[in-house]
């Protein structure tokens, strides 16, 4: 079998699981509790706290919220941030972001979306003019994760703080943490992360936040996390989401250049005459999109399915909504009969060469024979 929807899922890392596993089998008391053992896991889940900040902020100015998973992480920012006016964001969200918006409009809240460029990138100027003294917060993703589009979210969330100061910058980064070198700027108030991108487990998340922004928990209960995510600590989930970036952080330039160099190689093999490719130059090297001319990628993504090969057709947590044309394509420009035929190919450091080539021939073949059978 090869893998190629990393984008949606990675494979948990089987060396990180067998230190992570301890606190399954032998730490598994609730860090809430009064006796020594639970004590001891609530000054473990500090440090935790601020080994994965540091990787990407500065923990004098930032902290760490825990939560379930990115989709959470989002909604948080979205329903806890965006208490007033209007909520500006881009026509390229995860559904995460896209839907919680929509939920906010329900409530009261005047939203208003950002164009997109041709690659999936956000219209930087269009989003700007859409900023007002009336906006309270405004969400823009950090890599797309349907084009692998990357947004400069440290230069976009300056010029939205010179328009409104006040306005709070929120940016859904579950496809750049852990693959992308940054660090935040002190223009980002909040900004999302999930461990199952990064070889980590589903069922665990985080949003980071800065120190002085105060906004109201999304989950209520026994005042864990600071007050601000109630719920027993999955100290598991947590501790394996640490390891995780560290090690993807330790690798990092390693790592893009290794998925650089895979992504290159399979647009290169695919023939030009079968597929165009809707990813743009500056992507991620994590994901690259194509469209197979007159061919429903939908269809594509069966047929390889039953030749061992696995890929995307787009956003994983879109697929529940049933709609034939993905609305990130479509507010790319991209027209229908490409929007049909798009699939997203996402690499991990783990693919080979080998791999590549294999998938290469697998998608031309079965493309080049649909389109026989078309004809």
């Amino acid at each position: 079998m090869i893998y190629l929807d990393n984008a949606a899922t990675t494979k948990p890392d089987l060396q990180v699981f067998q230190v992570a596993q301890n606190y399954i089998c032998e730490q598994f008391y609730n860090p809430s509790a009064l006796y020594a053992e639970g004590y001891n896991l609530h000054c473990q889940l500090k440090q935790i706290r601020k080994n994965v900040l540091n990787l990407i902020a500065d923990e004098n100015n930032y902290e760490i919220i825990f939560t379930s998973c990115g989709t959470e992480a989002d909604n948080q920012a979205i329903f806890c941030g965006g208490k007033r006016g209007n909520i500006v964001t881009t026509l390229g969200e995860h559904s995460a972001i896209f839907s919680a918006v929509n939920e906010a409009k329900q409530r009261g809240l005047e939203i208003r979306f950002a164009n997109l460029n041709a690659d999936g990138s956000v219209n930087v100027a269009h989003l700007l003019s859409l900023v007002d003294d009336k906006t309270s917060l405004v969400s823009v993703i950090h890599v797309n994760n349907e084009t692998g589009a990357i947004n400069d979210i440290n230069a976009i969330s300056e010029q939205v703080k010179r328009k409104n100061k006040y306005a709070l910058f929120h940016s859904d980064g579950v496809q750049a943490f852990g693959k992308m070198p940054f660090r935040l700027s002190k223009n980002v108030d909040l900004y999302s992360l999930s461990a199952h991108k990064i070889n980590g487990l589903k069922g665990c998340g985080a949003l980071i936040k800065r120190k002085q922004l105060i906004i109201k928990p999304y989950i209520y209960g026994g005042g864990q996390e600071n007050g601000l995510r109630s719920g027993t600590e999955n100290v598991f989930g947590i501790k394996f989401l640490e390891l995780c970036a560290q090690k993807k952080y330790a690798n990092i330039m390693q790592n893009y250049s290794k998925v650089e160099e895979l992504k290159t190689s399979l647009w290169n093999l695919l023939d030009k005459n079968l597929f165009t490719k809707i990813s743009g130059e500056n992507s991620s090297p994590y994901i690259l999109t194509v469209s197979a001319i007159g061919v429903r990628g939908e269809t594509i993504l069966h047929e390889v399915n039953d030749k061992g090969l696995l890929i995307g057709t787009g956003s994983a947590c879109s697929s529940n909504e049933k709609k034939r044309y993905s609305r990130v394509i479509l507010a790319c420009g991209i027209k229908e009969e490409l929007a049909d035929g798009v699939l997203r190919l996402s690499f991990s450091p783990e693919n080979t060469l080998e791999e590549i080539n294999s998938a290469a021939q697998i998608l031309n073949q079965t493309v080049k024979n649909r389109k026989e059978i078309m004809s």
